[in-house]
Parts: C-alpha cells; structure tokens; sequence
C-alpha cells in the first residue's frame, strides 16, 4: 500500500462506521458488509470482490486496538498538515520525501526510528522509494464454518475449501511465460514512482507500468496475464478450539494466500456459526439446561438425576419447598474457557403439573386442598396491589 492510499483511505467511510466507533459497532458492521460482499455470494462479480477486499483491508485496521491507535495518530498528523516549517525555514517550506521518516535514526539521533514502526506495522512495509524491490505479504482470505452445538463446546477439526491469490503455477509466479521477466525501467525494480503533490510533500504510488510488481513480463503468461498470480483452490484442515461462540471470529496466522518473492503468507480468518441444541443452551462459558419435576419433588425434596453434554448425568439434591424456576448449578460441566477449566451447568427448575390424573391420585390432591384450605396465597399479592 502506498503512502497516498495510507494517508487517504478513509476506513471509517469503508465500513460506515463513525471515528468514535466501538469495537462491537465495528465487528457487527464488517460482518455484516463481509456476508454482503464476500465473493462465495457474488460468483464472477469483480466490484463485489473488490469491495470486499475493501472491507477486510479495513477492518484488518480497524478491528486491531493497536492498528487502529496507530492508523488514527498517523491520519492525524499527515491529513491535517502535519510537519509545518517553522519561521525560520527559507522561503516558508521544506521540501523533503516521507521516505526519510520511514527510514531508519535520523541524522544526529534526534529521532530514533521515526514513523517506520508505525507504518511498518500497519501494512508490512518499510523502507525509502530507493530500495530494491521488497518480499510482498500474502493476502488475507476470509472463510465461513458452521458447527453443531457439541463441536462448539468441545472444539473440533473441520475441512475448509478456500480460494485465493497464488503465485501462478504456469510461469512459477514469474508473469512471464518463459519464465525472464526484466527489470521495471520506469521504477528499477522498487515498485514505487516518487511524485510531487504540492506544499513540498513527496509522495510515492505503486508504479503504473509494473503495478508495483518492479518487473515486467517481455512475453505475458497466458495464465496470469503477467500478474505473477492466478487463483488458487485448496482444502485444509483447520482446527476450532473449544468454547467458540457464534459469531466469532477466529484469525489463524499464515495460513491465509501465499506471499510473493519470499515473502510471508497472509492469515486466515474464519467466521463460526454454532447450530441449537434440543435440549441445552449457552450463557456465557455456563450451559443452560430446564429440568421437569413433580409437585411431590418439589415440595418435599428429593434427588433429580440431570443430562450432561456429552457425559453422565448428575445427581442433584432437591430442597424441600423448592419454587418453580429456582435455578441450581452443576460445577465444571459446562463450556471449556480459554484456560482449560469449565464453566458451570445451570439448572432451571420447571414444576410439572399432571392433566391427567387417577382416582387415586385426585382423591389425594383433594385431601391437600382441605388440609391447606386455610391459607390463601394470593393475600400478600392484593395487599400490596392496594398499597401501591
């Protein structure tokens, strides 16, 4: 990426998001955008691709604190006019190139490494316009995974097709079909063209002969088109850890589209959709689970024997006079945390009235009925009612 596209690109616009976005409004609109956009969903739609390319190059930013601390110090100080002459500068401007402040300690040490962490770590380069051509970073590749409930919980190894940039396999990534590409005239090799854009910056742009590639294909690869690059299908097996939730989103490193000249792959993120389960359901690293009981159970005690995922079932002791709705736990039976131990099971108490009773059974409840008929349950309800 360029020092223009860095300085220009509005990522706040890309996402349509405001500056003082929060990290959820920022992953609940690159979700949505990326379900939109993302090419499975827009088969042989070029403006879709490209726009997705967009978003995830964004959020890539956006989505990481650090990155996006550094992307908004550095918007700040190159799109408001930052680095002004002072008084005392001859004819009231410098003229000087950004590469002098991604390079490395500044004449006399004065400023240590200058602004190359910044835009180093943002988007992979560092470097003045003058260096050789430079080992390109992969591209990141965004893949989708649905998974049972159970797998969530347990973790699983799933396949994952995806489809990316590869180095061409017709010309070994060269561009050009014999395999000799010669070196850009226009850049020499760098990539970059240096160019002027007034009050005395010096700006640099990918090279629009070589497309930033810094060398040009004398006999185009009919593959690639002499881009070096071509679309590439592959499976792998991609290993989920437990305790994913839905809607998570999981970046697995290297693992994303091959670099070029060396350089390092991109990184792979995967979007987890987690399917319902009949009988449990989730609350945080805790599961959920409602237990039917008798009118018996519940007002005289008793033990209840309850379902786990993927275990035996517990044993839970019922206290006399226990209220429908009461929820107890069972400990370390629920979802697997991110060190190892498990969350609780929690569970619902649901009082079961019979509709169906024998004679026996009713000539009983009514016997209860005349035993309490003394009491009223309702008269605490209506003497607040005339309180209030």
């Amino acid at each position: 990426m360029s020092t223009k596209d860095f300085i220009e690109k509005d990522y706040y616009k890309v996402l349509g998001v405001p500056k003082d976005a929060t990290e959820a409004e920022i992953k609940k609109a690159y979700r949505k955008l990326a379900r939109e956009f993302h090419p499975d969903a827009n088969k042989g739609n070029a403006k879709a691709e490209e726009r997705f390319k967009e978003i995830s190059e964004a959020n890539d930013v956006l989505g990481d604190p650090k990155k996006r601390k550094e992307y908004d110090e550095a918007r700040a100080l190159f799109g408001n006019g930052g680095f002004r002459p002072g008084p005392g500068a001859a004819g009231g401007s410098f003229n000087f190139d950004l590469g002098d402040l991604f390079g490395g300690t500044a004449q006399g040490g004065g400023f240590g490494g200058g602004l190359g962490d910044v835009f180093g770590g943002l988007f992979n380069r560092g470097g003045t316009a003058g260096t050789r051509t430079q080992p390109r970073r992969g591209q990141d590749v965004e893949s989708e995974v649905t998974l049972s409930f159970t797998e969530a919980i347990e973790g699983a190894t799933v396949p994952l097709r995806m489809s990316s940039q590869a180095p061409c396999k017709a010309c070994s990534g060269t561009g050009d079909k014999n395999g000799t590409p010669r070196v850009c005239p226009t850049c020499v090799g760098t990539g970059q063209v240096a160019r002027g854009s007034g009050g005395g910056f010096s700006l640099t742009d990918p090279c629009p002969d070589c497309k930033g590639r810094g060398l040009i294909a004398e006999h185009p690869c009919l593959e690639c088109k002499g881009s070096g690059r071509a679309k590439s299908s592959r499976t792998m097996q991609v290993r989920i850890p437990a305790g994913v939730t839905d809607g998570q989103r999981i970046r697995l490193r290297g693992k994303g589209a091959p670099g070029e000249r060396g350089g390092p792959a991109g990184d792979l993120y995967v979007v987890v959709h987690v399917g319902e389960h009949p009988v449990f359901g989730r609350k945080g690293d805790n599961l959920t689970v409602t237990v039917p009981v008798t009118y018996p159970e519940a007002a005289l005690g008793g033990e209840v024997r309850v379902p786990t995922l993927g275990g035996p079932p517990v044993t839970l002791k019922l206290p006399p006079g226990t209220p429908n709705g009461r929820t107890m736990r069972a400990r370390g039976k629920g979802a697997v945390r991110k060190d190892g131990t498990r969350g609780d099971l929690l569970v619902t108490v649901e009082v079961r009235v019979p509709t169906d009773l024998s004679g026996k059974a009713r000539d009983a409840l009514e016997a209860y009925r005349e035993a309490t008929a003394g009491e009223d349950p309702r008269a605490e309800l209506f003497e607040a009612a005339k309180g209030a």
